[in-house]
């Protein structure tokens, strides 16, 4: 009969072996082999800064600040919201709203400088526009 077991059948010697006692003392030898560092013999313990001391709180108002535009952008952007007595721009409401104007000026097929020469043919004048101030 035949002996079917593979590891019996081969060397199971890899030569990867160790001296006896080897690890017994391994960290010893490697702290004495390796040289100090400065920061080893530095004092354990330093004063922290201002800012040190208010980041966290910094970030975590952050973190509030970002929820709360967050919010209110998702408040605004409900179906349910009127936003014609919020301060929007009526021109720029009406403008946009209108097909004309916004196939000819507000469509990424339009290169720059044809939506500037566009403007300027039909009597655009860049200070006499109304920021609402």
């Amino acid at each position: 009969m035949e002996n079917n077991d593979i590891l019996s059948k081969i060397n199971h010697d890899s030569g990867m072996t160790v001296p006896d006692g080897y690890f017994a003392d391994f960290n010893k030898r490697m702290e004495a082999a390796l040289p100090t560092r400065p920061w080893e013999n530095a004092p354990a313990k330093r004063e922290r800064t201002l800012w040190q001391k208010v980041r966290p709180y910094a970030y975590m108002a952050a973190m509030f600040m970002g929820v709360w535009c967050m919010m209110k952008m998702v408040d605004i952007m409900r179906t349910g919201t009127d936003l014609s007595q919020s301060n929007i721009n009526q021109d720029l409401v009406s403008a946009v709203a209108n097909d004309t104007f916004y196939n000819s000026y507000c469509t990424p097929l339009m290169e720059e400088d044809d939506l500037y020469y566009d403007l300027y043919a039909d009597g655009f004048d860049p200070e006499n526009i109304d920021f609402g101030e």
